[in-house]
């Protein structure tokens, strides 16, 4: 019986892992879709003029002279890139155990609001 009630808890913090790695990739997606799109749209002059002729000086005057832009791109990529080192050291490595006990905590609590959480159907479902 003992075994069965641990067996379940252990799922429904995979579950609550799987939710949060799904959550932050559909963050960075969305970053993507507002303020990289937006960003790349206050490059498109000086991307078309790299195109032509790309030079480490003109993209460095583009970065410059384009600071709201840069910063928004910088943002995404920083972003994305933190996502992906912390998905690829949880794959490689698996999680840490402060990790760990945070979704384990994270899970107690969910089970004792019940319902009325609102990942209760995502993390504790029969």
């Amino acid at each position: 019986m003992q075994d069965v009630v641990e067996s379940e808890f252990q799922q429904q913090v995979e579950r609550l892992h799987r939710l949060t790695v799904y959550m932050r990739w559909s963050m960075v997606f969305v970053l993507w879709l507002t303020v990289g799109l937006a960003s790349l749209w206050g490059f498109r002059y000086e991307m078309s003029l790299l195109k032509e002729h790309f030079t480490w000086a003109a993209l460095r005057y583009g970065i410059m002279f384009n600071r709201l832009p840069s910063l928004g791109l910088a943002f995404c990529i920083g972003l994305t890139l933190s996502v992906l080192y912390w998905q690829t050291r949880n794959i490689l490595w698996g999680r840490s155990p402060k990790w760990q006990q945070r979704l384990e905590k994270q899970v107690l609590r969910i089970r004792h609001q019940g319902a009325q959480h609102p990942l209760w159907h995502w993390v504790c479902r029969q």
